[in-house]
């Protein structure tokens, strides 16, 4: 989810969820022409076949272990189901390629096909990675937090995350290249029998409209803010290109997640949100004594928390949040990119 400035591709290769999976060469090795095809069809076959083999031998060890490994048993269905994705998408590329007339464009496209299969197996394992990392955090026990519409209200205020309708808070990058705003509305949607307050995220590239996104979130009598889901699409060239990571709790067995939890300390660690395969965020609260200095202001005492998915394995994000304010700085660790808070204003 976005509870901010814009997320660089996090949630598949969405921009809303996290960095660049590294594009890795084709094998040397690797002869895709047609007249090599059987071959080539006994080598991918031999290849899915051992792998296929491998995860479900994950999984029934997970399985085997109880059903206290409720954590473990995620990931690997996870795992498997990212790979029969990627090994789907390479069958259609393929089937494209075949279409292709000229012999070297259709050699190329067919080593691209390769080339994108296999970054996608190394995403598919990256994750199991983030994932069985979060498990040792986590425990062993299912995700399924009760939800009591009757402890919920859209009052939120939390002060590290306070959301009063009609604000909105202007994010940039200091290139002035990204720009996003983030309004709070009057609006509010029942999602999984909660009432949710209705924010209205957009982004801009270059003065472009790039992505729009419909986020929801309540609070706990507690003091908890919870993330309930978003409406999310991307586009190119004023086309939309994209609705991928968009998820309400309480539909296809999705969950709500916290974003802020109401007396934060070192150390936490939790679910942002919960639509396996399509939006997984992870936060962890690394300290509140943080030092911000954006061109809104200068703030002590911040809240400094670190972001990851396991979609976008080598994505990594630290966000600060001051107290009162909000989120006033996220910072992309891979590419360095900073979004600033530079205005909030009210209705």
């Amino acid at each position: 989810m976005r509870s901010g400035p814009p997320r660089p591709a996090i949630n598949g290769t969405k921009t809303t969820k996290g960095g660049e999976v590294k594009t890795k060469s084709a094998r040397s090795d690797f002869r895709p022409d047609w007249s090599n095809k059987k071959s080539t069809g006994w080598f991918a076959a031999a290849m899915i076949a051992v792998a296929t083999l491998f995860a479900n031998n994950l999984i029934n060890h997970a399985m085997a272990a109880g059903e206290a490994n409720a954590c473990q048993q995620t990931a690997l269905a996870a795992l498997d189901g990212c790979r029969e994705v990627a090994r789907s998408d390479s069958k259609v590329a393929l089937g494209k390629c075949v279409n292709i007339s000229d012999p070297a464009a259709r050699a190329d496209c067919q080593r691209q096909a390769a080339t994108d299969l296999s970054d996608a197996l190394d995403t598919c394992q990256g994750g199991l990675n983030v994932r069985q990392g979060a498990c040792q955090k986590f425990g062993p026990g299912r995700y399924d937090p009760v939800i009591d519409p009757t402890n919920f209200t859209t009052t939120i205020d939390n002060p590290y995350f306070p959301l009063v309708p009609g604000t909105t808070f202007t994010y940039l990058t200091p290139n002035g290249s990204i720009r996003d705003v983030f309004a709070v509305t009057h609006d509010t949607r029942v999602i999984n029998g909660v009432t949710c307050v209705q924010v209205h995220d957009s982004v801009y590239t270059d003065g472009e409209l790039t992505e729009e996104t419909l986020d929801f979130f309540a609070q706990d009598r507690e003091g908890n803010v919870w993330y309930f889901g978003e409406n999310t699409a991307e586009f190119e060239n004023g086309l939309l290109a994209t609705i991928e990571g968009s998820f309400l709790s309480g539909l296809n067995n999705d969950k709500a997640g916290i974003i802020m939890k109401a007396h934060p300390a070192p150390g936490d660690f939790y679910r942002q949100e919960f639509s396996l395969g399509n939006a997984e965020d992870y936060a962890e609260t690394l300290n509140l004594t943080s030092r911000v200095v954006v061109p809104y202001g200068r703030f002590n005492n911040c809240l400094k928390s670190e972001e990851t998915t396991p979609l976008e394995p080598d994505a990594l994000e630290d966000k600060y949040y001051a107290s009162g304010v909000g989120n006033v700085l996220t910072v992309d660790l891979v590419s360095g990119e900073r979004d600033e808070l530079i205005s909030i204003t009210t209705e």
